[in-house]
C-alpha cells in the first residue's frame, strides 16, 4: 500500500511576486527565504509554499496561463512507499526521479524525489514526509451532551496561522480518467462524487474528507481553482478571514459552510492564483465509509455562505453599516 500522508508542498508559478509575499505573509504563513528565484513559506507544521515567476525555466508546465499552481508534492510515510510508489508510475507521462538516488533535484531539494505528470497536466511528485508534528491548542465546543469547556471563554484569533495545506481542488478535462490514475496508481479512497462531474478523494482510508477533489465543468478545461489551508477551529476561520479582509484583500465568498464535508469555510482571491481557503472542523472518515453521490448545486456547496465576505474593521457583512454603540436587545 503507498502510504500518502498529505500536501508536504505546493509550488505557484507568479507574475506579482511583491503582492504575493504581502499576501502570504497577511494568510499567516513565515517567509523562511526570499532570494532571486523567489519566496519559500512554511505553515505551522512545515508544509511549504513555494512562490517562483511565471516564467522560471526550472518550473513544471503550467496547465493553464497565468499565475497558477505549478507542482503539487506529496508527503509519504517510508522509503518503501516512494519505493513502490516510483514503480507505479515509471511509464507515466514526464517521469522523474531525483535526488539521492538520482539527479540533483528541481528546486536543490535535499533528499529523493520521485514524480510523474498526472492526466490533468499537473506535475505531482512523492517525497519522504518533512511536515513535523505540532499542538496547538484549539476550541472546545460545547453541545447538548457534551461541554467539555467549562469555566472557559472560546478564543478569539485575531488572525489566522494555518497548521498546513489541507487539500487541492483541480478543473479538469476528464475527471473519470483522472481519479483512476489517482486511486488505481497512488491508493488515493474516493469519498464522495458528483456523479461524472466531481470526485472527492482522500490520501488514505483514515483522514479528512478531502485531499484532493477533482471537477469537470460543462466546458471542461484544466487549471486550478483553490488551494485550501486547514486551521484549528472555526473561530480562526473567522479571525484569519477578518485579518485578510483589513488587510485589503478580496474574498470570493464566506464564511461559510460546505454540507457534503461540514467544513467551516472562508475563500479570498489569491494573486498567485486562483483561490485560497481557511477550512476547519471537516468529517473524518475511516475504512468503513461508503461514498454517496451529489447532484452539484449551490446548496450542495455552501449551506450558508456570506456573498463577499465581512468586513474585517465593522465586523458586518461588506457594505453594511457598523456598530453603532447600542446593543442589538436595546429598543431604538
Amino acid at each position: 500500500m503507498n502510504t500518502i500522508l498529505g500536501i508536504d508542498e505546493i509550488v505557484y508559478g507568479a507574475d506579482d511576486l511583491d503582492a504575493c509575499r504581502r499576501f502570504f505573509a497577511d494568510w499567516g504563513l513565515t517567509l523562511v527565504r526570499e532570494d532571486a528565484a523567489g519566496l519559500d513559506f512554511e505553515t505551522l507544521n512545515g508544509c511549504r509554499v513555494l512562490v517562483r515567476s511565471t516564467d522560471d525555466p526550472a518550473l513544471p508546465a503550467a496547465m493553464e496561463d497565468g499565475p497558477t499552481l505549478r507542482e503539487v508534492v506529496w508527503g509519504v510515510d517510508t522509503q518503501a512507499a516512494l519505493d513502490r510508489i516510483a514503480d507505479a508510475i515509471r511509464a507515466e507521462p514526464g517521469f522523474v526521479s531525483t535526488g539521492e538516488h538520482g539527479v540533483q533535484g528541481v528546486q536543490g531539494e535535499q533528499g529523493e524525489r520521485v514524480g510523474c505528470t498526472d492526466p490533468n497536466g499537473l506535475a505531482v511528485r512523492f517525497q519522504l514526509t518533512r511536515k513535523r508534528e505540532v499542538e496547538v491548542e484549539c476550541a472546545a465546543m460545547n453541545t447538548w451532551n457534551d461541554k467539555p469547556r467549562m469555566n472557559q471563554r472560546s478564543p478569539i484569533y485575531e488572525r489566522a496561522t494555518p497548521i498546513e495545506v489541507g487539500h487541492v481542488v483541480f478543473f479538469v478535462k476528464d475527471v473519470v480518467a483522472t481519479e483512476r490514475f489517482y486511486t488505481g496508481k497512488l491508493g488515493f479512497v474516493p469519498s464522495d462524487h458528483y456523479p461524472g462531474r466531481g470526485a472527492f478523494l482522500r490520501c488514505a482510508p483514515d483522514g479528512g474528507h478531502h485531499d484532493l477533489f477533482l471537477l469537470q465543468l460543462p466546458q471542461a478545461k484544466s487549471g486550478l481553482n483553490h488551494v485550501a489551508f486547514t486551521v484549528r477551529d472555526i473561530h480562526e476561520v473567522f479571525g484569519g478571514g477578518l485579518h485578510v479582509s483589513r488587510s485589503g484583500w478580496d474574498t470570493q465568498l464566506g464564511p461559510g459552510r460546505h454540507p457534503i464535508s461540514s467544513a467551516y469555510f472562508w475563500y479570498f482571491k489569491n494573486p498567485a492564483g486562483g483561490l485560497i481557503e481557511y477550512y476547519a472542523d471537516e468529517d473524518q472518515l475511516d475504512a468503513d465509509w461508503e461514498p454517496r453521490d451529489f447532484e452539484p448545486g449551490p446548496t450542495m456547496f455552501a449551506e450558508w455562505a456570506v456573498e463577499g465576505g465581512l468586513d474585517g474593521n465593522t465586523r458586518r457583512q461588506k457594505n453594511a453599516g457598523g456598530p453603532q454603540g447600542k446593543f442589538l436587545t436595546e429598543k431604538r
